[in-house]
């Protein structure tokens, strides 16, 4: 396929010879992982992965190429595929990085037939989306669409025997005892084992061990790391006799969030262990156990690639991955992609950002049981924030996967356009202003403000409580507003607002007069320059393993 391009060993070797002297690629490609089942291998992949994606980062000479991904029949995109454990993290990592980097990253998921790979040259050349796959030479793209046809709420027995045992992993947490209550309340289950860090320990626990015996049901609460194998066969084997276990719940979970460039191996585990680990445990411990549920709590943030979660999206992802590997196996298996529940507020910021409002505890639970009911290994349950995704959209920043959830008239024009047409038609004496009042407006729009007003131009970024993920949206909102493609490092090399638009006002005075700071978009032909080049990157720290 990749005739006539320059091959390297690996980042390093590219970027070497683009620093003695070569030009720069508009496109490099490389070869994902190779496919395979089970938790040592994931690690393996997505170290590698991570470590490439950081190798990329950290070359400047680099900065205006994209990196293209590769992988085959990772992804599951028709009825019947199942999707691959270790693409699915790679793809998670890839969803995050190209949120934080837009335009740097592209993940390619071919299926290896002839006419796939005759259209992959053009698919990769053209860029556009960051995630595409090809069946057949035929181009694919992903949308979430909302579940239109009627949905039957489960009745009682139907997903939960009441005469099994539920397992809730993260179950002294507030959504593990939210969901206690639940099953119990809703499906009559009559014993319930709430297995977590803490255990006993955790507040609120006494309460509700005498609330729901007083419904009958019989509680045993263990204090249990779910990513240690050992410690969570000795629960799944105390579950017996009359009181089988029926029935698994996996709410455990937790953040260690920061932009791709800051992740350490460190970082990654804390999030990996709970939610990677503990989920294959249990797949692996409660296989032949004939479950009735196995339900996953993922995030929406896996499947839209939340920016500074790199971690997280990956974890999420790898549960999703496991619902259907789980399902192709004749296993019951749902993930649950959820949006944001009220009590949860760890997530608010993110998820807000992402267009989903906040969800009741009575929302999210008829949520949980239309989800189980439905019969599909992945759902992502959520309320939006419709408004929201509106503005995003007349601003030109709703990402092409949440087209189809709103939608806008034709005559809407983009935020780019917008700004455009009132610089080209102002005075160069008012254009400090109407930049400024731009960034005031997306600055608010970032920190939660209601009102531009709130924001003070000379007022330093350290000032007004902007973090390094902040700033990542802020730069990305300013790229799509003003159609410049600007550095990673933007927000940092400036003070404040007032010189942010100092900066973007020699960049478009550039670009309207046609001068060394013109930014000309257009895709990339077919026959501009393209790399190819391995993945031998390692994880920072010298790792280069899963263990």
């Amino acid at each position: 396929v990749w005739e006539g391009v320059q091959r390297y060993r690996d980042v390093g070797a590219l970027a070497a010879a683009v620093g003695a002297g070569g030009s720069p690629p508009e496109v490099v490609v490389t070869d994902g992982p190779v496919t395979a089942a089970g938790v040592g291998e994931v690690r393996g992949g997505l170290y590698d992965t991570l470590g490439l994606i950081q190798a990329w980062l950290g070359e400047p000479v680099l900065a205006g190429s994209r990196l293209v991904v590769v992988t085959r029949a990772a992804v599951a995109v028709a009825e019947g595929e199942v999707p691959d454990l270790v693409g699915a993290v790679v793809e998670g990592l890839l969803r995050s990085a190209a949120s934080e980097h837009p335009g740097r990253f592209m993940l390619l998921d071919v299926d290896g037939s002839e006419a796939s790979w005759a259209v992959v040259p053009a698919v990769v050349a053209q860029g556009g989306e960051p995630r595409l796959a090809v069946r057949e030479g035929v181009v694919l793209a992903p949308r979430l669409v909302q579940v239109t046809e009627r949905i039957d709420v489960p009745v009682a027995g139907s997903v939960f025997d009441p005469a099994g045992t539920v397992l809730i992993t993260g179950g002294t947490g507030v959504l593990g005892m939210v969901l206690a209550r639940h099953v119990v309340a809703r499906y009559g289950v009559r014993h319930v084992v709430l297995a977590s860090r803490r255990g006993p320990a955790a507040a609120g626990v006494g309460e509700l061990v005498l609330e729901l015996a007083e419904l009958g049901c019989g509680v045993q609460v263990v204090a249990c790391d779910v990513g240690d194998r050992e410690q969570l066969a000795a629960v799944v084997d105390s579950i017996g006799g009359e009181h089988r276990l029926g029935a698994v719940i996996h709410v455990a979970g937790a953040l260690a969030d920061g932009v791709i460039e800051s992740l350490d191996r460190q970082r990654v585990e804390q999030v990996l262990a709970p939610k990677v680990d503990g989920a294959w445990h249990l797949h692996e411990l409660t296989r032949d156990m004939g479950l009735s549920a196995f339900v996953l709590f993922s995030s929406a943030a896996a499947v839209l690639g939340s920016a500074g979660q790199a971690n997280y999206v990956a974890a999420n992802a790898f549960l999703d991955a496991l619902a259907c590997y789980r399902r192709a196996e004749g296993l019951a298996g749902v993930s649950l992609a959820w949006g944001l529940w009220e009590q949860a507020s760890g997530m608010a910021g993110e998820m807000q950002g992402l267009g989903l409002a906040a969800m009741s505890t009575e929302q999210g639970l008829e949520l949980f049981d239309l989800a189980c009911g439905r019969g599909e290994a992945v759902l992502v349950p959520a309320r939006l924030d419709v408004a929201a995704l509106r503005r995003q959209a007349r601003l030109g920043l709703l990402p092409a996967l949440l087209s189809r959830l709103v939608s806008l008239p034709a005559a809407a024009a983009s935020a780019a356009g917008t700004l455009a047409q009132r610089l080209a038609t102002a005075p160069e004496a008012e254009w400090d202003s109407l930049l400024v009042a731009e960034l005031r407006g997306q600055l608010a729009a970032v920190l939660g403000h209601s009102s531009p007003e709130a924001v003070q131009a000379e007022r330093a970024f350290s000032e007004v409580g902007l973090d390094s993920l902040g700033a990542v949206e802020l730069r990305n909102r300013l790229a799509q507003v003003t159609g410049l493609t600007l550095p990673a490092t933007v927000i940092f090399d400036y003070p404040n607002l007032a010189a942010v638009a100092g900066y973007l006002r020699a960049r478009l005075q550039g670009s309207a007069t046609g001068g060394a700071g013109a930014v000309v978009s257009a895709p990339v032909r077919a026959d501009e320059p393209i790399a190819v080049v391995g993945m031998g990157c390692r994880f920072p720290g010298g790792v280069d393993g899963p263990e």
